[in-house]
């Protein structure tokens, strides 16, 4: 079949040319938006007798059987047809003849692409949502199991102060819930029909925008004709909040692949998350957290193309839009498997060596601030209590010792409010169990938030 535009051009394409110029290779992703998309808009055209009853049978008759064979193997769209949509328009003349030349009236593929693509990202961003909180359940069932389990706090990289493990976990839920939420702000976005606008000034065929949107699914249409086909911010929205996303997850991949080495020995790798070395065969590599982590610059390429993508288009549609697909259609693919595998990751390929965090809470200094709270309580002022204890600190670290390895009398030649309770005040487990603050770190408050997350989460 000849070129959809070829009546305007007494000569064909460079082969290379058209070759250059297709997008059948990717957009083939979108067959099913566009049949849905197709079918939607024939019962339009029969609603409003554009078509007849007949015609608007056989269209919808002739586009059901494109979809069953596609999904039986029989179709599949490849060159030389130029795209997706001329794809199906060919492939639906050769099966009823003329009657299929009809089903294009009233659009133009500038709208109908817009459409598909929403079609699609809507239904990645449910898929999405599903696996977000698939691992917030991960993290929080983590959590469950490890609120007296305590582990250094840090910042800076520096040891900070003692946390309760599961409170460090519930962090993760939070940056996990923003995401959510970011999603389902876009998805209301996404929602939105630019069917019918056309090329870009909509058309004097007789239509109904709001009946394709309601069979489509979308809440509403879009109001200007030129923004409907121009409008690629949801694209863009997507790929930013991709984007965070897949930033939370390389925050905790590099945390995993820290804590997985001797130096940190925190946890270690099971054999259904890791893999060895060629050459080394003591090695056992954090493959699954690396990836993610070297993923992460991927995505943040993809909203870079985007963004670049836009700027300064004139309006209305451009051929720079085709660009739009593989950036949006890789970084769906990529943040799915991303949150997959670090759900996977959670659940069966972290062990967590409990001795080892129980250890290094106590062979430190990170009970300090508590050490001045301390003398707070006892009515010395915070900046003169936090003095003390930098004496102390560089009294202790001259001589290789602890707060614990302190008599009494030590104590006491720092500051006279120090007194035989100040021992227990610095026990590791102590320091966690006192902050009773809301959203720190005490159990208490940790217990009251995982019981939040399960309400949140329909456990």
């Amino acid at each position: 079949m000849a070129k959809v535009w070829s009546k305007r051009f007494d000569n064909a394409l460079n082969p290379f040319i058209e070759k250059f110029n297709a997008s059948i290779g990717f957009d083939r992703k979108l067959i099913l938006e566009d049949l849905e998309c197709s079918i939607a808009h024939a019962k339009m055209l029969g609603k409003t007798q554009v078509l007849s009853s007949s015609e608007t049978l056989q269209i919808i008759d002739g586009l059901k059987k494109i979809k069953e064979e596609y999904l039986e193997g029989k179709f599949l769209p490849s060159p030389p047809s130029e795209d997706i949509h001329y794809c199906i328009e060919e492939k639906l003349i050769s099966l009823i003849g003329e009657t299929g030349k009809k089903l294009h009236t009233g659009r133009s593929r500038n709208d109908q692409v817009g459409t598909d693509i929403r079609l699609w990202l809507r239904k990645e961003i449910d898929n999405v949502e599903i696996l977000i909180t698939d691992l917030q359940k991960s993290f929080l069932n983590l959590a469950k199991s490890n609120i007296y389990t305590l582990i250094p706090g840090y910042t800076h990289m520096q040891r900070a102060q003692p946390l309760s493990l599961a409170h460090h976990f519930l962090a993760y839920l939070e940056m996990f819930q923003r995401d959510r939420e970011r999603f389902k702000e876009v998805r209301s976005r996404v929602n939105t029909s630019p069917l019918g606008a056309a090329a870009l000034a909509g058309t004097k065929i007789k239509i109904d925008r709001k009946f394709t949107a309601q069979e489509l699914g979308f809440e509403k249409i879009y109001k200007n004709s030129i923004d409907a086909v121009s409008d690629r911010d949801f694209c863009i929205e997507f790929v930013s909040a991709s984007a965070l996303l897949m930033s939370h997850l390389s925050k905790i991949s590099e945390e995993i692949i820290l804590w997985v080495t001797d130096e940190f020995s925190f946890a270690k790798l099971t054999d259904k998350c890791a893999t060895g070395s060629s050459l080394m065969p003591q090695k056992k590599n954090p493959d699954v957290p690396e990836l993610i982590r070297g993923k992460t610059g991927r995505v943040y390429g993809h909203l870079q193309a985007l963004l670049t993508m836009v700027k300064g288009l004139p309006l209305a549609y451009n051929k720079d839009f085709q660009e739009d697909k593989e950036p949006l259609f890789d970084t769906a693919e990529t943040i799915s498997s991303c949150v997959k595998a670090m759900t996977i990751l959670i659940n069966e390929g972290l062990e967590l060596n409990i001795d080892k965090l129980s250890d290094s809470v106590e062979n430190d200094f990170s009970n300090a601030t508590d050490l001045a709270d301390y003398l707070v309580d006892k009515q010395v002022p915070f900046r003169t209590a936090y003095q003390v204890v930098g004496e102390i600190v560089k009294y202790c670290l001259e001589r290789k010792m602890l707060f614990k390895s302190l008599k009494i009398d030590d104590f006491k030649k720092f500051h006279p409010k120090f007194d035989e309770d100040v021992f227990s005040n610095l026990e590791p487990i102590n320091v966690v169990k006192s902050r009773i603050s809301e959203g720190g770190t005490g159990f208490q408050q940790v217990e009251k938030e995982i019981n939040n997350w399960q309400k949140k989460l329909l456990f």
